[in-house]
């Protein structure tokens, strides 16, 4: 696989790919992974998704399984080749989200997840969020999982995990908002959804789910979720 030009200050992912995915326990990561499947499902339109920043491509593996043809996008080589050596039926990509080696309206679903907080630069995060309008077809959906900077956890989890080194930026809900609506995609749903700490034993996962579905729906509470999920439709 070639390789692209990451800036030089980012995290170094391809160094940390054999160790990336043992970062979380695995029934936090499979709760993730869970719900984040479920909900792009609900908002596919037809079969044919981009994973923008796929990392080891974990979740385009499961969607692959539950029936969408994905192509797993990622700058990062090794990241992929994590990917390929499980599912190598799932075609990879290497290339940044500002710049997709895609013609326009290729997609049904373009999807980034926990993404855009690692570009951090404003001006490639609006380019990444231009390029996945671009490559999805009219009536296509692109859907923006990412780090709520409203939630008092993110620093105290980012300065102990080895993908973040810094550098990165959380995202407010408005600037997503705003990149989207200025590459002409159409805000269906914007919501606050998310909060399951790393610490969580499994055997608590019960009640954990319960108090998340609590204050996803509590007004006030809910936007100290963990994570902003835009949904968006391109006219």
């Amino acid at each position: 696989m070639s390789s692209v030009q990451n800036p030089a200050d980012q995290t170094d992912f391809d160094a940390i790919a054999e160790v990336y995915d043992g970062v979380f326990a695995p029934h936090i990561r499979e709760h993730y992974l869970h719900r984040r499947a479920d909900h792009l499902l609900r908002n596919a339109p037809g079969q044919r998704a981009l994973d923008v920043g796929a990392g080891t491509g974990i979740l385009a593996e499961r969607l692959t399984h539950r029936g969408l043809s994905v192509v797993a996008l990622d700058p990062y080589p090794q990241m992929l080749e994590q990917l390929q050596q499980r599912q190598p039926a799932v075609e990879t990509v290497v290339a940044h989200g500002q710049e997709i080696p895609f013609p326009n309206d290729t997609f049904d679903l373009t999807y980034s997840v926990a993404v855009m907080h690692h570009i951090a630069d404003s001006a490639r995060v609006r380019q990444t969020i231009a390029e996945m309008v671009r490559v999805t077809r009219p009536g296509g959906r692109i859907v923006i999982w990412d780090h709520n900077p409203l939630n008092p956890y993110w620093p105290i989890i980012m300065r102990r995990v080895p993908q973040d080194n810094g550098t990165e930026r959380l995202i407010p809900m408005g600037e997503l908002l705003g990149g989207l609506t200025a590459a002409g995609a159409e805000i269906l749903r914007a919501e606050h959804r998310s909060l399951m700490p790393d610490f969580v034993p499994e055997r608590l996962m019960p009640l954990a789910r319960a108090v998340e579905r609590m204050v996803e729906t509590t007004p006030g509470a809910r936007r100290f979720c963990a994570h902003n999920v835009v949904v968006a439709r391109k006219p």
